[in-house]
Parts: structure tokens; sequence; C-alpha cells
């Protein structure tokens, strides 16, 4: 079976051109509305990547990637919303914690949602939120600085820093609680519509039965840096989307197809070093190729206001919406090496794109 024939890509497909894409101007100002994340649940693509015996898919990479494409390409909030889930999903599903039996099949199914609170880890030296034991359990104080999905979600995958440096995760039902209170949404240049807030957390205390997993944080980061080196599916279906729009004007039809071409260069690079079967292997290389990708984004959202000219200026226009979904895109899943990497490129001290010819 080819990828386009996959059952769950059909589906996607199905929701992006009949709901997601002809809704994205009005929820982009009005936000990701609940109708839009039954649908989700509906679809069975909360399940793409979860065990069968769980209820999941067990799709391989390449489907789920292509699925990422199209919902973000279609709806970034909406796609923003819902990729949060399958990190909680992929953690339950390698681990041998009580947790597992209690969430992994309400996830998988789409009977719950979940959502993240732990980009902030990767913060250290500085501590956001601390996890100290506790009465059998993990005490959390501090602040996590983002949580997308309030009010949609209906787990949080939460982490802080134990005092032993050991990276705590564990799940807390996404409602404000004693010691969970979140603040009102941000308004953001680009996706307020997902509902980010920031979540204060004072004294939260959660059991032992609620951790899946314990890990060193020097652990943690070395095989997080490697992971978030690579690049996003989003940006190659953001750029798709773009590409789309150009390709519908007079003035930009000409520029599309090489653009689409360097496009479907970075995009091969990309996933090519994303299926190498060691994660920790190229990551200089994983590094260039996902600013390679930022590049060629950028360059085809852009193209795309061009050749719009003043109408782009809109709020309703497709594509000043893409074109602030791609600079949010520039910071979503930020570490510091991938920072250093882009400012190198961006400065030109950085390695040079081998798609431009």
């Amino acid at each position: 079976m080819t990828i386009a024939a996959h059952p769950l890509v059909s589906a996607a497909r199905g929701l992006a051109d009949d709901l997601l894409a002809p809704l994205a101007g009005q929820v982009d100002q009005e936000g990701v509305p609940v109708s839009h994340i039954d649908a989700i649940r509906r679809s069975g693509l909360l399940g793409v990547s979860a065990p069968p015996e769980y209820g999941g898919a067990g799709a391989p990479d390449s489907v789920a990637r292509e699925i990422m494409e199209i919902l973000a390409g279609a709806c970034c909030s909406t796609w923003f919303v819902q990729t949060q889930h399958h990190t909680p999903v992929k953690l339950l599903a390698r681990s041998e914690a009580p947790v597992r039996e209690r969430l992994l099949r309400p996830l998988a199914t789409g009977e719950l949602l979940a959502g993240i609170a732990y980009a902030h880890v990767r913060a250290f030296p500085r501590v956001p939120v601390r996890a100290t034991a506790e009465r059998s359990g993990w005490r959390f104080d501090g602040t996590v600085p983002w949580y997308t999905g309030w009010g949609l979600n209906d787990v949080i995958l939460l982490a802080g820093l134990s005092e032993r440096d050991d990276v705590v995760f564990a799940f807390v039902d996404a409602r404000e609680q004693p010691g969970l209170r979140p603040s009102p949404p941000m308004r953001l240049a680009a996706l307020s519509a997902a509902r980010t807030v920031s979540l204060e957390l004072d004294g939260l205390w959660l059991p032992e039965e609620s951790v899946v997993l314990r890990v060193p944080r020097e652990t943690f980061a070395r095989t997080d840096i490697p992971r978030s080196a690579n690049a996003s599916p989003a940006v190659f279906g953001l750029a798709t989307a773009a590409l789309g729009l150009l390709e519908g004007t007079e003035d930009g039809a000409g520029a599309a197809r090489p653009l689409r071409e360097r496009l479907a260069e970075v995009r091969r690079r990309a996933y090519a070093l994303a299926d190498h079967p060691v994660p920790h292997e190229h990551v200089e290389e994983r590094l260039a190729v996902r600013t390679q990708a930022y590049d060629i984004m950028r360059t085809i959202t852009t193209a795309a206001v061009v050749a719009g000219g003043g109408r782009a200026m809109d709020l309703r226009s497709p594509a000043q919406r893409l074109a602030r979904e791609a600079m949010f895109l520039l910071v979503q899943g930020q570490t510091a090496p991938v920072r250093q990497a882009h400012l190198a490129a961006l400065s030109g001290s950085g390695e040079g794109d081998p798609t431009r010819g």
C-alpha cells in the first residue's frame, strides 16, 4: 500500500478539504472550535502511531509525517493542538508504568486528547518547574511558560526536574485544580487560535501512579537534541499550501516551479535523515537540513504575500496567515542547538544550501 492510499491519509485529506482548509481563516481569528477536535477524534488520526492492541493503527512514520503535512497545510492551529497528543502516546507505548494501562487505550482511540507541558525542561540550568518527592508521589512547583490546547485537552503530560536532576514525567487532568492555575489565553502573533496559556503550579501533588517516566536530565537531553534537530513535517505542509496560492496567481506561477523543486529536494533529504536507524548520528547535517527547510518555507510564504499584493495584508488573506504561521514554526520545538544553527545560517556563517545549484 502506498502512503497516499493509507486509510488514515485519506481520512486526513478528507478532513482537510471538507472542514479544516475552508474554515482556516475563521479559526485563525476565533480559535480552534471543539467541533474540529471532535472531528479529529472520530477520524482515528489520534491513534496513527499507537499500538494496534490498544486500538491504534500502528502506522509507519512515513504515514504519520504525511498526515502532519496535510493537517498543518490545511489549518495550522488545529494541527498544532492535535500534534501535542502524539508524544504522550508514544511515551506510554514504550513505558511499563501502571499509567500505561489506564491511559494508552483511551488516548489511542481518541476518547481522550493529551497536551504536553515539558518544553521548559530544555531551559536548564534554569528550572522553571521543580518536582519534589512527597507522600508517595510528587509535588510540582513553578511555571509552565507555554501550554497549548487549554479547554480542548483532557490530560496533560507534565514534566519537572527533581533535586537529583531527574526529569519526572507525569499525567494530570487538564483542568484548574488545587495547585494548578492557567493564565488567560495568550495573544500571539500567530496561532493564538490554539488556546495557549501558561500554567502556575503551586504544590500540585500527583501520585506515583501518575508517573510515566523518570530519566536523568542528561539522558533526556541526549535523546531530545537529535530528535529536535529533524525538520518538522509541518514546515513542508505549510510551504506546500503556500505554493498552491502562488501557483494560482498570474505573477507567481512562474516562480512556483523552481521553488517546488527546491522544496521537494529538502524534504527528501530531511526524511532520509529522519529515517536513519541511529537517531544521534548526523546531528549537524540534520540541523543544516532543518535550517534549509526553514529557508525555503520562508521564501515560499513570502512569495505568496508578494504575489498577493496589497490584498495579502487583509487578515482574511490566506497568504498573510500562512506567512504568520511560518514565523511561528521558526521557533516551535526550538532548542539551543537549533537556534544556534539557524542564526549562523541567517548571518552567513553557517552551511550553505546545496539545493540552490
